[in-house]
């Protein structure tokens, strides 16, 4: 997976932890993966629905 570097550097500040020993906030991260997948989620519905392909979930 190739990355850009200012889009990784975006994403690195927006999860950065000074408080956690790895470095990250994990639970942030956590949040912002799910929100993201949801996101995802709802796109495909609506191609599936655009395209007639009518798959239910």
């Amino acid at each position: 997976m190739q990355i850009p570097e200012e889009e990784y550097r975006r994403i690195e500040d927006l999860i950065a932890s000074d408080q956690s020993p790895v470095g990250i906030d994990a639970k942030k991260t956590h949040v912002m993966i799910l929100h993201q997948l949801a996101e995802i989620v709802k796109r495909l519905d609506r191609l599936e629905a655009a395209s007639g392909d009518g798959i239910k979930r």
